[in-house]
């Protein structure tokens, strides 16, 4: 099964390479629109909003006891002096919502990652709530949905020279989680649940997670050690945090899979042991999609980041998104927050690239690690072929021939404005029957378009076909995985391309085979997935996704077994996995989530990600690189901010713009660095301000200036380049700069 998700972001396009250019940037997309009123037909506001208080929430509170790494201690008597005042802030605005604003209700409540109340308005408008004392930020609820040594895809990412330094072992007798890396981190999975029954979780030889309330006991073992739901209709609906759906299950797999664990997909068995990047992590299942529930709101996202901070993770996960909304959009606050309450956040970029401004939130938050997607050269598929010549078939979320099928090839073609089209097979098609007359017996070949393929293969099993074979209509898209949406038809439907449609309609009547699937590892690794969303965010102009990880032919686990899914939803846990190993290993188990997130940036390899034209070093699509575990464990320096934007700047205006930035020495030896920005293109000139060489002691940090200058009259577009720190010859960090000419 290949499959993007099972809910993502709209409008996903195929997973093919392209490569576009940085000029002319802001030209191409407009941001998207954020959350707006939802009305009645009278025209009544019956939205939900979240309303932000002013006193500071837990994870920024200065008054709260904290331990070495920025983490919050819940327990102290500090942090509950802090709590009790935060309820009563709480409690003053909802005591003035009677008052004022009788027909709103407070249908939520959080103080961890943002101080605040969700509030259904019924009416009220919302000018009402934004002058209720207190009240610092109103905005509309969002609607989120979730966007995946031989392993390839930690080959990819150096993920065994990670585990090497980290110190971690993972020899085939290597059977104590306590070796593994990634042990002593909880990962928290915000997502549709985790399903403990499955191998990559089995949970046995881990520790105490000293989670208080794990929630709902069944769905818990030593190895996913906390099991709860987040739903705005909870109550009526009686979901559990039960995995139905596949998602969390295939992203909680990639960050912790237990080490070498056996897989086999559609009958293949797939020639090596999949692992989780941080196998020896445990985790949490915060289930915001819960049952088959496709979205969840702002509320049930906060709820779910408050209770994962009070469990204690170290690490959150969400492999989710909605539209981005500038600085008025609260939970891209909370992650900010978060990440300066010591949790370190990995988010996907979102699934609506190519285009720029495409970046989804909560992935547009500035603290957040958020990731891009790109290919691993593997999966598991079949041919077609006539016995002189093949087409590669890809296979979806039906059934698959355990053998060789052949059958004389029966096309379905359909009569449109006097054009002979290949048929859709749809039961709204008029000529249904004729398309399918001579199907039964045979392969029938369908092409896509007009209905679901669960509808297409049902009407072609009815006709009596042995299996079908379904044409792509859109060029380029190369074989088309279909996903299931009903009850699984018993015979095998596969995909082909759109330029192989042509060359089998000329097989009509004629035999051809669909031979048994295999597994193919010879494709394109770290190919930049064309569906990946890019940045700049908007408002600011930030450099997003920050770095590039595996999220095309991404293997991971399922609910019974196992599957191939694309997405930035598989790339996000690749780097909350190595975010996990960096704490899990002796040397940065104190790291501060910004330094672990420096640590992953800007360490990645610069032209590691590619496309048919050669490496992508479009900022606004890659971000630092293609990540990489090995080099991220045995960082020598941190940056304060893992990129650096100037924002958007008149073309006439001929300024000069300056930001700071700190760099920290993360060894225990003295470096000496030389600072310098590289391969910039486009129009301005980027600058530093740094004494050379510059020497740090252990642990010291030194502030530096890097300048933009804008030339005036310049022509709109993007310009970038990248601030490198080197010792001596040797490259040690990079950071993307970036700056918008409007």
């Amino acid at each position: 099964m290949r499959n993007r998700g099972i809910r993502q972001l709209a409008g996903l396009a195929a997973a093919s390479a392209i490569a576009l250019g940085l000029s002319g940037a802001g030209a191409a997309l407009a941001a998207p629109d954020g959350p707006r009123a939802a009305r009645s037909a009278e025209g009544v506001d019956m939205s939900r909003v979240i309303v932000q208080l002013s006193g500071d929430p837990i994870a920024t509170s200065t008054a709260v006891e904290r331990s070495g790494n920025d983490k919050v201690l819940f327990n102290a008597a500090k942090t509950r002096n802090v709590r009790a005042d935060l309820v009563r802030e709480r409690n003053a605005f909802r005591q003035w919502l009677k008052r004022n604003a009788p027909e709103a209700r407070i249908t939520g409540q959080f103080d961890v990652a943002l101080n605040g109340v969700a509030v259904e308005l019924n009416g009220t408008p919302i000018s009402v709530i934004q002058r209720a004392p207190g009240v610092t930020a109103v905005g509309y609820e969002n609607v989120y949905t979730p966007m995946d040594m031989e392993d390839p895809d930690l080959t990819l990412i150096d993920a065994f020279l990670g585990w090497d330094a980290a110190g971690a072992g993972y020899e085939e007798d290597s059977a104590d989680p306590s070796e593994w890396a990634g042990h002593g981190v909880k990962v928290g999975v915000i997502d549709s649940g985790i399903d403990i029954t499955h191998p990559c979780f089995d949970g046995e030889g881990y520790p105490d997670a000293g989670v208080e309330d794990f929630g709902e006991e069944d769905l818990v073992n030593d190895k996913v050690v906390v099991a709860k739901v987040f739903n705005n209709k909870l109550n009526q609906s009686r979901f559990t945090a039960k995995a139905v759906e596949a998602h969390g299950t295939h992203v909680a797999g990639t960050i912790a899979c237990e080490l070498d664990t056996p897989a086999v997909v559609h009958g293949v068995t797939i020639p090596y042991a999949v692992s989780g990047v941080a196998p020896g992590a445990q985790l949490g299942n915060y289930n915001v999609f819960p049952g088959t529930v496709e979205s969840a709101r702002s509320e049930d996202i906060l709820n779910a980041l408050d209770a994962a901070a009070e469990d204690g993770m170290d690490v959150i996960n969400m492999s989710l998104g909605g539209p981005a909304n500038g600085n008025r959009d609260l939970l891209t606050n909370a992650v900010d927050n978060l990440d300066r309450g010591g949790i370190v956040v990995a988010v996907s970029a979102g699934n609506e690239g190519p285009g720029y401004y495409t970046v989804g939130s909560p992935g547009s938050a500035e603290r957040a690690l958020t990731a891009g997607a790109s290919s691993v050269g593997h999966t598991v598929a079949l041919d077609i072929t006539d016995g002189e010549s093949s087409w590669e078939a890809a296979i979806g979320d039906f059934r698959v021939p355990a053998e060789d099928l052949t059958a004389e090839l029966a096309v379905a073609t359909m009569d449109r404005a006097g054009e002979v089209l290949l048929g859709t097979a749809c039961s709204d098609d008029a000529d249904l029957s004729e398309q399918l007359a001579d199907a039964e017996g045979k392969i029938a070949l369908i092409g896509r378009g007009g209905c679901t393929f669960s509808e297409k293969v049902a009407n072609a099993d009815d006709a009596g076909a042995m299996a079908v074979i379904v044409a792509n209509n859109i060029a380029g898209d190369g074989p088309i995985a279909m996903a299931a949406s009903g009850p699984i038809p018993d015979i095998p439907p596969v995909g082909v391309s759109q330029e192989a449609g042509p060359d089998l309609r000329e097989l009509d009547g004629e035999a051809v085979t669909m031979e048994a699937p295999t597994y193919r590892g010879d494709l394109v690794d770290s190919a930049l997935m064309d569906f990946s969303s890019a940045g700049p965010t908007d408002v600011s102009y930030r450099v997003k996704p920050d770095v590039v990880a595996p999220g095309g032919n991404v293997l991971s686990a399922i609910p019974g077994g196992w599957a191939f899914y694309d997405g930035t939803s598989m790339a996000a846990p690749h780097l909350a996995g190595m975010a996990a190993v960096i704490l899990g290993a002796e040397g940065s188990a104190d790291w501060e989530p910004w330094q672990v997130r420096s640590a992953i940036v800007n360490t990645a390899v610069r032209d590691g990600v590619v496309t048919a034209d050669g490496p992508v070093n479009d900022v606004q699509k890659v971000g630092s690189g293609l990540a990489d575990l090995g080099a991220a464990v045995e960082a020598t320096v941190a940056l304060s901010s893992p990129s650096v934007s100037f924002g958007a700047i008149p073309s006439g205006s001929g300024r000069l713009l300056t930001r700071e930035l700190t760099i920290t020495n993360l060894t225990d030896e003295v470096v000496s660095l030389l600072v310098g920005v590289e391969d910039s293109s486009g129009v301005g000139d980027f600058d530093v301000s740094v004494a050379r060489p510059l020497a740090l002691e252990p642990a010291e940090s030194a502030q530096i200036r890097v300048n933009f200058q804008a030339p005036k009259g310049s022509p709109v577009g993007g310009t970038q380049a990248f601030l490198v720190v080197k010792a001596g010859e040797d490259e040690l960090a990079h950071a993307a700069l970036y700056a918008y000419i409007k």
